[in-house]
């Protein structure tokens, strides 16, 4: 992965851009990320006062997908003046180290909640990225392959902090020459927002609502989503598109959450959740202490195996401080919740059989120290791994929902045996309803909609349904990644392809890795079942007379 990466060049090195002329009035948007796809988030507005981003994330999912975060970025650093964050979620944040160390010099404006979170997550995504690199280099080495280095260091990440700067919701900023910003709740997570830019140019204004992403309307720590009316172009995210979720109350949810604990406990194994350190982790804590009071559930306990999300309860502890129940103890801070944090501690975990709940990142098991718990769990036919978030395609989360009976962990086949379950009604994003909602509550929008931040098929059904409510479907665009699309005051808006990272622009759900791992797994796999060695033999050698290695 990162070796072909290497071959891009330099990170600090852009990949040459097209850039057109530009004609006095109309700005532009390229969306070099979160476009037919949910990760990646970065789109370049350029207009006659410079160029500005909004969102600088990092990609998930598949190896080949992953691996742009190694590629130079399709811009110059250097010349990006400033930077408007959503929130705080790595596939919006993670890439502003690289984007430091790779000349940028500009301010990153966000919540101020968006910059304490940031300061434990971005600290904690370079060690993570440092130790991986790490084990990586640990086996090329043994494979007689180059070493590589990690895409940042935590100390980049640090040094990165510098540049952030906190605003308020509802005021304007300015954010360069011709362009101010204002910061609307966008409902989604602490401190997360939808951006109203207004761009002003040979005497012409165009105000654009970037959605960033949205909330459902019910969450436990949030109201719904809020913006602006009357915007010339909205961009909003795709994530559940076509999909809708139940309508469901915080009653209805925490008894949800209660079979779902009953029933995994009721096997005598543990209760595994993969968590997002942010916000997924505190909603579920809150809602576990919720069931423990009333006698819904019996005590049990809990393990939150993340210093990370530790470390951001306690910003949770300092902007919502009036979350816990009258005459209950504070919902992080319980007798029956150990706090993890150190490897010891984590590695002491393994002893457990049964009967505890392990909540770990990452969310989409993709890294951290739920791979440790995977592999002590998935085998068990006692435990049970319950999701509580979107899981992107390619990760080893949405490999285990769609069924898998066996994964490789850490390089090992590990069994699938535990019950694999899905509880959706924690999910940060708006489903489709919520998204067709908030998108007519902007209207009227006189240019158009971009869909942005969704897999090809959900971002599709969004724009079917919102050509079926009276919106010009000619008006709703979906960009591919590195398309530009020139915000004209009229007429059909030009779109081109300025810098091809991706054939077509085309993010793979799947790729070859993909079906590499599961071929290796599907042949071990019908290795150890075949009734005998000649068996096996004829099998080998079949595929060894596919592959060249031998005559058949």
């Amino acid at each position: 992965m990162r070796e072909r990466a290497e071959k891009a060049g330099p990170a600090s090195a852009p990949v040459p851009s097209a850039k057109p002329r530009r004609v006095p009035g109309e700005p532009s948007i390229t969306f070099h990320g979160a476009a037919g796809g949910v990760t990646g988030s970065c789109f370049l507005v350029e207009h006659g006062g410079g160029s500005f981003l909004v969102d600088c994330g990092m990609f998930q999912g598949s190896k080949t997908v992953r691996e742009l975060n190694w590629r130079p970025f399709p811009f110059d650093p250097a010349r990006i003046g400033t930077m408007l964050l959503t929130h705080a979620h790595i596939d919006h944040s993670g890439l502003i180290p690289k984007l430091v160390k790779a000349g940028f010099t500009g301010r990153v404006h966000c919540t101020r909640a968006t910059a304490d979170l940031l300061a434990y997550m971005l600290p904690d995504s370079g060690f993570i990225q440092e130790q991986d690199v790490r084990r990586l280099n640990l086996r090329n080495r043994l494979r007689g392959r180059g070493e590589v280095e990690p895409i940042y260091t935590r100390e980049d990440a640090e040094a990165s902090l510098d540049r952030l700067h906190g605003v308020d919701y509802g005021k304007w900023i300015e954010v360069q020459p011709g362009a101010r910003a204002r910061f609307w709740d966008a409902g989604h997570l602490l401190g997360s927002a939808s951006i109203e830019v207004e761009l002003t140019e040979a005497g012409r204004t165009t105000r654009i609502l970037f959605s960033g992403d949205l909330g459902p309307d019910k969450k436990p720590f949030h109201d719904g989503p809020d913006g602006p009316e009357k915007m010339d172009w909205l961009v909003v995210e795709s994530t559940y598109g076509g999909r809708q979720r139940p309508d469901v109350d915080e009653a209805t949810r925490q008894a949800m959450l209660a079979e779902e604990v009953r029933s995994a406990l009721a096997l005598g194994g543990n209760l595994v959740i993969p968590a997002f350190a942010v916000e997924r982790t505190q909603e579920l804590l809150y809602d576990l202490d919720r069931l423990f009071d009333s006698g819904a559930l019996p005590v049990t306990e809990v393990y939150l195996d993340s210093p990370l999300a530790v470390r951001i309860t306690g910003v949770f502890e300092k902007y919502l401080p009036h979350v816990n129940q009258p005459g209950t103890p504070p919902p992080f801070r319980r007798g029956n919740l150990h706090l993890v944090e150190s490897t010891e501690g984590s590695k002491r975990l393994n002893r457990l059989a049964g009967g505890a709940i392990i909540m770990a990142a990452s969310g989409m098991c993709d890294a951290g120290r739920i791979r440790h718990h995977l592999k002590q769990n998935l085998w068990r036919r006692t435990s049970t791994v319950l999701f509580v978030g979107y899981q992107a395609p390619g990760t080893l989360g949405r490999v285990l929902q769609e069924g898998a009976k066996t994964v490789r962990i850490h390089g090992e086949e590990v069994q699938v045996h535990a019950r694999i379950r899905t509880l959706d009604v924690y999910s940060g994003h708006a489903d489709q309803t919520a998204l067709l909602n908030w998108t007519r509550e902007r209207m009227p929008v006189s240019r158009g909609v971009i869909l942005t931040h969704g897999e090809e098929s959900q971002r599709l059904a969004l724009r079917d349904r919102l050509a079926g409510t009276g919106i010009d479907g000619a008006r709703i665009l979906t960009p591919a990644l590195d398309e530009r699309i020139v915000l004209t005051g009229s007429g059909e808006p030009p779109v081109e392809m300025v810098a091809e990272r991706l054939p077509g622009g085309h993010l793979p759900e799947r790729d070859w890795h993909n079906t590499y791992a599961e071929t290796i797994l599907a042949l071990s796999q019908r290795l150890q079942t075949a009734p005998d060695d000649p068996t096996r033999a004829d099998l080998l050698h079949r595929v060894r007379a596919a592959l060249g290695l031998e005559t058949a």
